[in-house]
């Protein structure tokens, strides 16, 4: 009991709707209520633990030492950013969640490496048919699975940040996101394209996993624009329920704003404005 009491003084505390106050234990539904608001206040903590037990268990004997480092340079980058930036930028529960299924399913390729996933052979054992064949499938897809996540799963947490720190409305909250999402790809192949050209050999043929298509490049560029259009479009059908001022704000947002050229306008009033500054 008095561990339970701890518990509970330590969620109140940290429930700001809560008001600092000690919650009777003596009614199921407070103590049901308790434990609800603990899953939410350390929902984090839970995504952390199960990604850090799949990443170590996937980390034992992976098929390509070298390449399961590889693949995993990046993720560690990753993660240390959200990491830093934890306290400072906080992102909400389902973008937290978005994340945490693209590096589930990362790690599976990682791994594997790409071109290796067994995803067919799940297939026959669970379901008793093979997806390469119903779907008439001449290579491995779960490289084109991941890049069309990349593109579902990450364009909203993108769109949040756009939206908390660049203050972004309307039309270009949906294209910004859509728009880094396929700069960004476009960056990756062009880094995995300079690494296996640097390591070379088997280690970078299995990280570069083309499996000898020769737009396979263009192909996953593709699909991670078209999972960013799938979310955008997703995200926009929601709000656009919900948000009573949608269209308004659509509009606004693609509202000429200065109506005077920049370029060589703005680099003279920028000029003036720097020798009165001085004068």
């Amino acid at each position: 009991m008095f561990l339970l009491r701890s518990a509970v003084q330590r969620i109140n505390r940290a429930d700001e709707w809560n008001q600092r106050r000690f919650i009777p234990l003596t009614n199921p539904f407070t103590i049901v209520s308790m434990f609800t608001r603990m899953v939410r206040h350390n929902y984090l903590l839970i995504l952390v633990a199960v990604f850090t037990l799949e990443f170590a268990w996937l980390a034992i004997d992976p098929y390509d030492r070298a390449d399961w480092a590889l693949e995993n340079a990046l993720v560690v980058v990753f993660m240390l950013v959200l990491a830093l930036s934890y306290r400072a930028f906080l992102l909400s529960n389902i973008s937290y969640t978005l994340i945490f299924i693209f590096l589930l399913l990362h790690e599976i390729g990682a791994h594997y490496t790409y071109a290796k996933v067994p995803y067919d052979e799940v297939f026959v054992f669970f379901f008793g048919f093979s997806l390469n064949d119903a779907l008439s499938f001449e290579r491995n897809h779960f490289d084109r699975a991941i890049h069309f996540s990349y593109g579902l799963l990450l364009a909203y947490p993108v769109r949040e940040v756009f939206i908390r720190i660049a203050s972004v409305r309307g039309f270009w909250g949906y294209f910004l996101p859509l728009d880094i999402t396929m700069s960004s790809s476009m960056l990756f192949e062009l880094f995995e394209w300079g690494a296996a050209d640097y390591f070379g050999g088997d280690l970078g043929m299995n990280y570069l996993g083309t499996q000898g298509d020769i737009w396979d490049a263009h192909k996953d560029m593709a699909l991670a624009s078209l999972g960013a259009l799938t979310a955008m479009i997703v995200t926009a059908t929601i709000n656009h329920s919900l948000q009573r001022d949608f269209a308004a704000e659509w509009n606004e947002s693609l509202r000429v704003k200065i109506f005077q050229p920049l370029g060589e306008n703005e680099i003279k009033r920028l000029g003036r404005k720097r020798q009165r500054m001085k004068g």
